[in-house]
């Protein structure tokens, strides 16, 4: 999850609260990385993390509370599919399990997460050894073959308290 608006770290913990409040146990909470926008130009950096969770929702079930989750929190909808903008909250499913899926509204493992270091590294701290289901390489295999794309200037900024 991120955010670039407004206090950027009690937004995570909000979303945190958020998702224990609709059941969703809450296993191991990444550090919280300051990165630089992606996808889109802003002056505001955001702040990231991975957390890991167990839920009895389905995925789509867990998505849509997660996206009632973001408009509480202040999340503008995106326009058109690749409208990138700042933003309160941003919840991202990104694995779920060793589930392979592809709809018009979900595809897991995201698609994208492998490529971008706001993700990679957080869940590289957390789950390093977790093997990505599409790419059959564990999550730090992949890290090492892609560090050459990372952004230098990730800063760890602590934890969540």
């Amino acid at each position: 999850m991120g955010s670039n608006l407004g206090n950027r770290r009690e937004n995570l913990k909000q979303a945190i609260f958020c998702l224990q409040q609709i059941g969703v146990k809450i296993k191991a909470i990444s550090s919280i990385y300051e990165t630089s926008p992606w996808g889109f130009t802003t002056p505001y950096s955001f702040y990231n993390l991975i957390a890991l969770v167990e839920t009895s929702l389905s995925p789509f079930a867990l998505l849509f509370e997660v996206k009632k989750i973001e408009a509480t929190l202040g999340k503008i909808p995106r326009i058109t599919q690749g409208d990138y903008q700042d933003r309160f909250i941003d919840i991202d499913l990104i694995f779920y399990e060793d589930l392979t899926l592809e709809t018009t509204v979900l595809t897991l493992p995201h698609p994208l997460a492998h490529l971008r270091d706001f993700v990679m590294i957080p869940v590289v701290e957390l789950i390093p050894d977790l093997v990505h289901p599409v790419l059959r390489k564990t999550l730090k295999e992949i890290f090492e073959e892609k560090r050459n794309l990372f952004a230098k200037n990730v800063k760890k900024i602590g934890v969540l308290r």
